[in-house]
């Protein structure tokens, strides 16, 4: 983690990096089992860590969260609750081609992060994909909301494969954030939002196809 980053991972609010001092106990509880989580995943994170990163006394964390579950239910809740501020700031836009780019930026902003760690909402869906309980289908609706809402834009270009569009667009952007964290390198990123921006420009008509440009219909 760089020394410029928040604490909390795309596409989170900007918080000041460190929870203590800031908020009820709770929540800088969530804040810090966000950032453990994401930099360590689910089952090499311990109560402790989340504890001293909150700066929160480890018997404290009882009192709010009975087991590491329910504050991982606790965080999960509060992706879903960044992910909705995000979709309504991206949703003002005048065009759906600029509401989706809007979207992509959004999503790809830190990329120093997400070529350290991947993406967060991936990359927990991954861990809890191997289970069979509520939390593997709370964090996958996170991405499911994305992909409709994708849609929703791509219908609005008049698109008549609005889905399978929207489904392409978050699956590239996901293989490219667990492609950057594999290879250590941001820079994959740059160029695939770019190819992506210029692809959602030529669906939408704003500009002629170019090499690699799928059309479909």
């Amino acid at each position: 983690m760089t020394n410029s980053e928040t604490a909390e991972e795309p596409p989170a609010p900007r918080r000041p990096h460190g929870t203590a001092g800031r908020g009820g106990k709770r929540e800088r509880l969530v804040a810090a089992a966000r950032q453990v989580l994401y930099e360590r995943g689910v089952e090499k994170s311990a109560l402790a860590d989340i504890a001293a990163a909150a700066d929160v006394p480890l018997g404290n964390v009882y009192y709010y969260f009975k087991t590491k579950d329910a504050l991982v239910s606790a965080v999960i809740e509060d992706y879903r609750q960044s992910f909705g501020e995000l979709i309504a700031q991206v949703s003002q836009g005048e065009e759906p081609a600029g509401r989706l780019k809007a979207l992509l930026a959004a999503l790809t902003e830190r990329q120093e992060r997400l070529a350290s760690y991947g993406c967060p909402i991936g990359s927990l869906s991954c861990e809890l994909g191997k289970r069979d309980d509520d939390q593997r289908a709370e964090v996958g609706a996170i991405l499911a909301g994305l992909i409709d809402w994708a849609e929703t834009q791509f219908r609005a270009m008049g698109r008549d494969d609005a889905r399978e569009l929207a489904t392409a667009l978050i699956a590239a952007y996901e293989g490219i954030a667990l492609l950057a964290a594999a290879l250590r390198d941001p820079g994959l990123i740059s160029t695939e939002t770019s190819r992506l921006s210029r692809w959602i420009d030529f669906l939408a008509g704003l500009q002629p196809a170019g090499p690699g440009h799928r059309t479909g219909r």
